[in-house]
């Protein structure tokens, strides 16, 4: 039941080329950093990533794109990364646009061990119809496009059917965890996390306070335990700020 692993480095030793991440976060807030550092030091490539964003140029996923580690991303925004612009546009990166909560929900989904879902968002456009750019050819064609997807009048209401995401891993960022994998996250860091925790076949957590079992209030946990598979002890952790904002 002790889930506890001596280093970051550790609990992402058997993250190979190719595998697929569920990484937490939204932006700069919880991104489970010690854990993304432990895999661009590892030297894994070809990943397929699923999260909100893809970090900015120095920092979260972002150091894993700029290393060329990241051959797929699946999220809901794209911006505050230049180095993702230049690899989209010269077909080096596949990229899968979602809304923003049908992705929270295909997560959701897919911990919940629910294969589909219909939803309104994306009806009309190229999310359902397809045509959606995935990767360009380096010249301003498009090398390949989303498909079709299925569509469906639920009480004269149209909904498009979107698939659920389950990966090989995920990379979750908790304030409280104890040794049995039962996490508490703080604030506005329970974005994807909660979301990415229970969609990975092997869920990796860092975790800022570590307790003992018992110690933490079962009313106050977010993740079960049952979910996580690994917790490392990363107190102190680096978190940077996106954009400061200053008043005279």
């Amino acid at each position: 039941m002790d889930k506890v692993v001596a280093s970051a480095s550790d609990a992402v030793a058997d993250v190979g080329d190719g595998a697929s991440l569920a990484v937490g976060g939204f932006g700069l807030c919880g991104i489970p950093g010690a854990l993304i550092g432990a895999l661009h030091a590892v030297g894994v490539s070809g990943l397929r990533t699923v999260s909100n964003n893809c970090g900015v140029d120095s920092w979260g996923l972002g150091v894993l794109l700029r290393a060329g580690r990241i051959a797929r991303t699946t999220g809901s925004y794209v911006g505050e990364n230049k180095e993702f612009e230049r690899q989209f546009l010269a077909g080096e990166l596949e990229v899968e646009l979602v809304p923003q909560g049908t992705l929270a929900e295909r997560l959701r989904a897919g911990g919940a061990g629910i294969p589909a879902f219909y939803t309104p968002a994306g009806v009309g456009t190229q999310i359902a119809e397809g045509g959606l750019p995935l990767r360009y050819d380096g010249r301003g064609g498009v090398a390949l496009a989303s498909e079709p997807k299925e569509t469906r009048v639920f009480d004269g209401v149209e909904y498009v059917l979107e698939r659920a995401i389950v990966t090989d891993f995920a990379l979750v960022h908790a304030w409280k965890g104890d040794r049995h994998g039962n996490l508490v996250y703080r604030e506005s860091a329970a974005n994807f996390n909660p979301l990415c925790a229970v969609a990975g076949n092997v869920t990796i957590v860092e975790v800022e306070e570590l307790y003992e079992p018992g110690e933490l209030d079962p009313a106050e946990v977010h993740t079960p335990g049952i979910f996580v598979q690994r917790v490392v002890h990363v107190p102190g952790v680096e978190k940077r700020i996106e954009k400061r904002t200053v008043s005279a």
